[in-house]
């Protein structure tokens, strides 16, 4: 006798909209998929006709399976379901079945069914199906009605080839992009609210993320660094594994901080940050950088401070949350679970040597003009030596 399992029913939103690279982004999606489940025995994961099908043991909880599709970028929906023949008899009494059940649990009055034939040789229309199977429903759950409207239960039906799918539930997925697809990008990871949103905004497209972190090492503790890691093992449950490269800028902010206008240290210091940020990126295979820049935030993001910044790198800088205000960036924060983390009250290397009038109108010129005292090539080499690199993984919850 063949083994009782659970099913799930995996949709895929944007992927679905691809043309001739489809298949490339589906064996992406799965393999992410599997991955996260491997660490559960006797879990399939099979693409049957535009859907994905996960089938586990009945001892696998579902949260587990739910939880770990959440994380998944590309998928659209997940759905518990329960497989059956494509049979009417075995629908309807396997419909009533768990509506008699879900009304001893949860108590509601009112449902609907909504049915789909994909197979359109099964002799019996939608409509109808939906119309029979609510008549068994009603049959056995005498204290229900229908309500075609706002129903407290939607129940789905849904007939494929050679089987057909019973389920209530579609919960939402993170959508967007499986990993992947989009290449690599260096995350600028501060260690505040906004740099962790980027890198998932970012790893949301497809993209594959590292991070660079910069420190000021004494003036920074090391609980600082600690925070950093905490973040990324974060970040790391929806983009796996994070590489990050720490850097020491503190020589780097002595040097500018003794020969440079104090109004343009903030800048210089961010021209010198992405100086690091682009040669790590070039020695690690990314093809972008990404920092969590919002459009005149702070004094050096104004649009005239960012242009001046972005004279300095040839590779692009992306700012996924450019055009967002801080609440909702805290929104999403909290959504994903970087904000409790970003909010402790640790050090960044930016709080270092920090001017008391800013210039938010900096022109390139002028900047130029300060930093030729400066071997910035000699000065990012010196950093670059003793840099630190640590992968971390996904916490554990």
């Amino acid at each position: 006798m063949e083994e009782e399992r659970r099913t799930y029913i995996v949709r895929y939103g944007e992927v679905a909209l691809k043309g001739e690279n489809k298949p490339y982004f589906e064996r992406l999606l799965m393999e992410r998929m599997r991955k996260l489940l491997k660490k559960y025995e006797g879990v399939e994961v099979r693409k049957e006709s535009g859907l994905v099908f996960i089938r586990t043991p009945l001892d696998l909880p579902q949260e587990a399976v739910t939880k770990e599709m959440g994380r998944v970028f590309g998928i659209d929906s997940i759905s518990p379901a329960i497989e059956l023949p494509s049979d009417m008899d075995v629908i309807c009494e396997a419909a009533a079945e768990y509506m008699l059940e879900q009304l001893k649990l949860r108590g509601f009055r009112t449902f609907k069914v909504e049915a789909k034939r994909s197979d359109k040789s099964f002799p019996v229309t939608s409509p109808e199906i939906g119309r029979i199977v609510g008549a068994s429903v009603l049959k056995a759950c005498k204290v229900l009605r229908v309500d075609v409207h706002h129903p407290d239960v939607l129940l789905y039906v849904h007939v494929r080839q050679g089987k057909s799918f019973l389920f209530e539930s579609k919960l939402s997925g993170q959508g967007g992009l499986p990993l992947g697809v989009n290449g690599r990008g260096l995350v600028l990871l501060s260690g505040g609210i906004d740099s962790p949103v980027a890198a998932f905004l970012m790893a949301k497209r497809g993209m594959m993320i590292e991070a660079v972190h910069f420190n000021s090492y004494p003036y920074t503790s090391e609980r600082a660094w600690e925070k950093i890691q905490a973040l990324a093992r974060i970040l790391a449950r929806y983009t796996g594994r994070v590489r990050i490269t720490s850097v020491n800028m503190l020589p780097i902010q002595e040097e500018i901080n003794e020969r440079c206008p104090e109004e343009l240290m903030t800048l210089l210091l961010r021209r010198f940050m992405l100086r690091v940020a682009e040669a790590v990126a070039q020695d690690r295979g990314c093809q972008m950088l990404i920092t969590g820049e919002s459009l005149g935030q702070v004094a050096s993001q104004t649009a005239d401070a960012l242009v001046v910044t972005d004279q300095t790198v040839q590779m692009p800088v992306m700012r996924p949350l450019i055009g967002m205000d801080k609440m909702e960036i805290v929104a999403l924060a909290e959504k994903i679970g970087t904000f409790e983390t970003s909010i402790q009250p640790y050090e960044d290397c930016c709080t270092v040597f920090l001017p008391k009038h800013p210039s938010t109108r900096p022109r390139l010129a002028r900047v130029l003009e300060a930093e030729a005292c400066l071997d910035a090539e000699a000065m990012v080499a010196a950093v670059l030596a003793e840099k630190e690199v640590v992968t971390v993984f996904p916490e554990d919850e």
